[in-house]
C-alpha cells in the first residue's frame, strides 16, 4: 500500500505550524518505539528519525521517546525526555544528551513479549497534556499489532482532541502476506480509535521520503 503525504503532515513533522494567538506556540512530540519480537531490528532507523527531529526542535519545545513493551502506561518506559532551553548552548547540550541516551538504549534493548500500544498512547497523552504545548504530535514506530498479557484492560476511549497521531514504518507481518486484509483491518481499526477520540490519524511507510521532508 502507498500513502500520500498531505501538506498538513509536513507542517506537523517539521514542527513549524503555529497555533492560535491566544495559546502557546511551542510544540510537543512523543515518539513511541515498538520493542516486541523482531521489530527491535527496525530501531536503528528510528535513531535516524530522532536525529532529524532534534535538528528541527525550537526553544521551549518538548520531546520524549518511550518504548512500547508489555505494560506501557508507565513513566518507566520513557527512555529520554527534554524541554529545550532558550539558550542555544544549553539546547545543544540537551540535544547531545538526548541522542546519547537513545544510542545507549538501542545498544541494550531486549525484545518484549507483548505490545501494549494503547498504554503507550495513554502515557503519551498524559505527558503532552502536562507539558501544555500548543501543538501535540504522537509518532508510533510499530507494526501496530497489539498483544496484551492476560488480565490487562485496554478497552479505554482516547481523549485526543488537538493531537496528531502518525504511524511510521508499519511493517507487514507474515500473516499479512497470507491475507492482506489483516494489515488493512489493523490500520483501519487504529484509525477508527484515534478519530473517535478526536485526534487526527496519518500513516507513512516510506521512511526515506519522510527523512527527505524533515531535512528540507
Amino acid at each position: 500500500m502507498k500513502y500520500s503525504i498531505p501538506t498538513t503532515l509536513v507542517a506537523s513533522l517539521l514542527l513549524l505550524a503555529g497555533c492560535s494567538d491566544n495559546g502557546p506556540t511551542n510544540s510537543g512530540v512523543y515518539l513511541l518505539l515498538d520493542t516486541s519480537g523482531t521489530y527491535t531490528k527496525e530501531l536503528t532507523n528510528a535513531q535516524k528519525l530522532v536525529s532529524v527531529l532534534l535538528v528541527k526542535m525550537d526553544p521551549n519545545d518538548s520531546f520524549a521517546v518511550a518504548r512500547i513493551d508489555t505494560g506501557s502506561f508507565s513513566e518507566k518506559d520513557i527512555i529520554t525526555k527534554v524541554t529545550f532551553n532558550d539558550r542555544p548552548s544549553e539546547a545543544n547540550r540537551q540535544k547531545r544528551h538526548f541522542r546519547d541516551s537513545m544510542n545507549q538504549f538501542i545498544k541494550e534493548v531486549k525484545p518484549s513479549k507483548f505490545t501494549d500500544i494503547t498504554g503507550g498512547l495513554l502515557q503519551a497523552v498524559e505527558y503532552l497534556n502536562e507539558k501544555g504545548t500548543g501543538r501535540k504530535t504522537i509518532l508510533i514506530y510499530s507494526d501496530l499489532k497489539e498483544e496484551l498479557p492476560e488480565g490487562y484492560v485496554r478497552d479505554i476511549p482516547f481523549q485526543l482532541k488537538g493531537f496528531d497521531v502518525i504511524a511510521l514504518n508499519v511493517t507487514k507481518l507474515r500473516s499479512d502476506n497470507v491475507d492482506p486484509r489483516e494489515y488493512m483491518d489493523r490500520l483501519e481499526a487504529w484509525q477508527r480509535r484515534i478519530e473517535e477520540g478526536g485526534g487526527s490519524w496519518r500513516v507513512i511507510n516510506d521512511m526515506d521520503r519522510l527523512e527527505r521532508i524533515l531535512k528540507g
